[in-house]
């Protein structure tokens, strides 16, 4: 089990958690819903280290959970620029010398000998999913990961998520759009006021739909009123 229990933690000096806290299941997809603003990068980066927590822990499996487990896709990411597509894997791969980078290529279809500096936005995309995979963690973060993916390129997603959710894997997943994540993922939680107010399983996923719509029609509805 992945356990983040009562995570705290700020943003500059605003206070965006506030004892935060949910349960992974290996071979679980759990997602992290949350209007933007939120603090869903502020969690994630908080379970990673980047960001101090002022109070809270996180364990993988009975112990702390060390930035060695964890691989964490952000939602932009960055290559040296005099590195190809296959030498930023290999340095990826470092600690996992059996990841397959021609193996899985067949899959990204990436120019894994051009720099990886002038791949398009999509390209850098598949090739940040690619070395997350290659570093062979066993808590994978991806923030916000299907914003900008084209039709084929989230289907690509979609798929290696599942083959990760098969070996087992520990997949935490954030989006602000609720069918991103009721269509790839086994439980979601919803973050709100810097806690999470609510962890749904698959089978409430309707219902957590339908209360945060009629919610959300409450507030535009009160909004309109008078225009």
């Amino acid at each position: 089990m992945l356990s983040i229990q009562n995570i705290s933690a700020s943003y500059g000096d605003h206070q965006v958690l506030k004892g935060a806290s949910l349960e992974v299941r290996p071979g679980d997809i759990h997602g992290v819903l949350g209007m933007n603003g939120a603090g869903k990068t502020t969690f994630f980066e908080a379970i990673y280290g980047r960001v101090p927590r002022l109070a809270g822990d996180c364990t993988l499996e009975g112990r702390p959970l060390q930035r060695s487990d964890i691989s964490y896709l952000e939602t932009e990411s960055f290559f040296y620029p005099m590195l190809t597509g296959k030498e930023h894997l290999r340095l990826c791969a470092v600690s996992n010398p059996g990841f397959e980078i021609e193996g899985w290529n067949k899959l990204f279809h990436l120019p894994l000998n051009q720099l990886a500096d002038t791949y398009s936005s999509g390209m850098k995309q598949k090739l940040a999913l690619m070395g997350a995979l290659a570093t062979g963690r066993k808590v994978l973060i991806l923030d916000e990961p299907f914003n900008g993916m084209d039709l084929e390129s989230s289907e690509v997603l979609y798929q290696v998520l599942i083959h990760l959710r098969n070996q087992g894997r520990y997949i935490l997943l954030s989006s602000h759009i609720m069918e991103t994540l009721t269509n790839t993922c086994d439980a979601i939680s919803h973050l709100q006021g810097g806690i999470f107010i609510r962890t749904y399983p698959k089978e409430a996923f309707p219902q957590m739909q339908a209360q945060i719509r009629a919610s959300l029609k409450d507030k535009i509805g009160d909004s309109l009123e008078g225009l």
